[in-house]
């Protein structure tokens, strides 16, 4: 009996040796699983976090879009685009350009000589096209001349060797054409004061008295039996001048030895479209500041400064103070002579507006702009056949006409490019 009870208690130990050594084998069987699960997770983990970055960095595709790598695409793309110079995806390169229809043109013969920042004025059929950049280390020193019945160039003739050869004021009685101050050489060489007086009959030059001071681009008409000059940029080329003065003139002679001084305009500033019509006196657009002379540069070398283009609109009439009128549908300059007087309107061509926000390049326009006399009001009427500035306009048996300037890159790149001497017209429907 006692035997008996001493293999019962031996068979119970060995059972309970058993049960806790089968225990201790599960548990260590989950504490292994539960780490290589842990470990499974973690390495998983790390590589969905590294491999995107990997595969970006080898082929420049991203894989797996997460916050992490869409910021260093980001950053990479932005960084691409800096060092490239291109402007960001968000604002196009056209964004200045506005909805306007499309007109017919016609390419007509081309000027003699590309220039650019030329003038020009019309009298009756014959547009005089003077002066102006044809690169900007070569200035013209002559007039050409385009008949509109014939549409033909039909001459040439030479300027005084003293007078301005780029950024001229101009205006006309219908015979006479009065050549105000301007740039003398080329690059961004220094202005003149000088003035000058063209017979149109005789091809005769006489000079005039020199301006008070010299201008860059000033607006330049004549009015009531004088000639006014305003604005412009003074010697440096970049501050904008705000004098504003003004000589009787009768027959292509001055009838007084000085110019008077004369209410200032409200805002300085060169390349504005200046225009007389119904005894109005209408200053167009415009800007503040322009290219200097490369500060010890022996060629006067043009270096890039800051500018404002303004789409502001001022007049004077009777009362012969300024008024402000609606301004422009936007800001543009380098319109000079780029109108023309049609059915109690001014119509524009073209001109440069504000640079890029982002590239800070120079944007061109590309529409033709109506300014309706009896409303004062304004329309985009047309488009022009490219985006193009300082054109040279003239406007003859319901043809619109423009020559000359610089146009655009093409028809998605509004920057400035090739300087030309085409001509152009389409038939105007107002």
């Amino acid at each position: 009996m006692a035997r008996f009870n001493r293999i019962k208690h031996h068979s119970s130990t060995a059972k309970l040796v058993f049960l806790t050594s089968c225990a201790g084998l599960l548990g260590v069987a989950l504490v292994v699983h539960f780490l290589w699960a842990s470990s499974s997770f973690y390495v998983a983990s790390f590589y969905s976090s590294v491999a995107p970055i990997w595969v970006l960095e080898k082929s420049g595709v991203l894989v797996v879009t997460d916050v992490t790598t869409t910021k260093i695409a980001d950053k990479r793309e932005n960084a691409k685009e800096k060092k490239e110079g291109t402007p960001e995806r968000f604002l196009s390169a056209t964004y200045a350009d506005l909805p306007a229809p499309e007109f017919q043109w016609e390419e007509m013969p081309p000027a003699p000589v590309p220039r650019l920042d030329g003038a020009a004025i019309q009298i009756k059929n014959i547009l005089y096209v003077f002066a102006g950049y044809g690169s900007l280390d070569y200035v013209h020193s002559h007039v050409d001349i385009y008949n509109f019945t014939s549409n033909t160039w039909v001459g040439r003739f030479d300027m005084p060797k003293e007078m301005g050869h780029s950024h001229l004021g101009v205006a006309s009685d219908g015979r006479y054409i009065y050549v105000v101050s301007g740039q003398y050489g080329p690059q961004c060489r220094g202005p003149t004061a000088r003035t000058f007086v063209l017979d149109t009959e005789t091809k005769k030059w006489r000079s005039m008295p020199p301006l008070p001071a010299p201008r860059y681009a000033p607006a330049s008409q004549l009015w009531r039996g004088r000639l006014h000059v305003m604005g412009g940029s003074k010697e440096n080329r970049h501050t904008p001048g705000l004098e504003h003065w003004s000589i009787a003139v009768k027959d292509g002679k001055a009838l007084e030895k000085q110019w008077r001084t004369e209410i200032p305009i409200p805002r300085g500033g060169p390349h504005r479209a200046c225009v007389v019509v119904n005894d109005r006196l209408f200053v167009i657009g415009g800007q503040e500041g322009d290219f200097m002379a490369k500060p010890g540069s022996p060629i006067f070398k043009c270096s890039c400064r800051h500018e404002v283009v303004y789409a502001d609109v001022y007049m004077l009439d009777d009362e012969k103070k300024w008024k402000v009128l609606p301004p422009m549908p936007k800001p543009n300059s380098h319109i000079e002579c780029s109108w023309v007087i049609a059915n109690n309107s001014i119509i524009i061509t073209g001109g440069t507006t504000e640079k890029h926000p982002v590239s800070k390049r120079m944007v061109l326009v590309g529409e033709v702009f109506q300014f309706h006399l009896d409303s004062l009001t304004w329309s985009v009427i047309g488009k022009l056949p490219f985006r193009i500035k300082t054109t040279l306009a003239g406007f003859w048996d319901g043809w619109l006409y423009f020559t000359s300037g610089q146009r655009d890159s093409g028809p998605d790149n509004p920057r400035p490019k090739k300087v030309i001497g085409e001509m152009w017209r389409t038939k105007l429907s107002l």
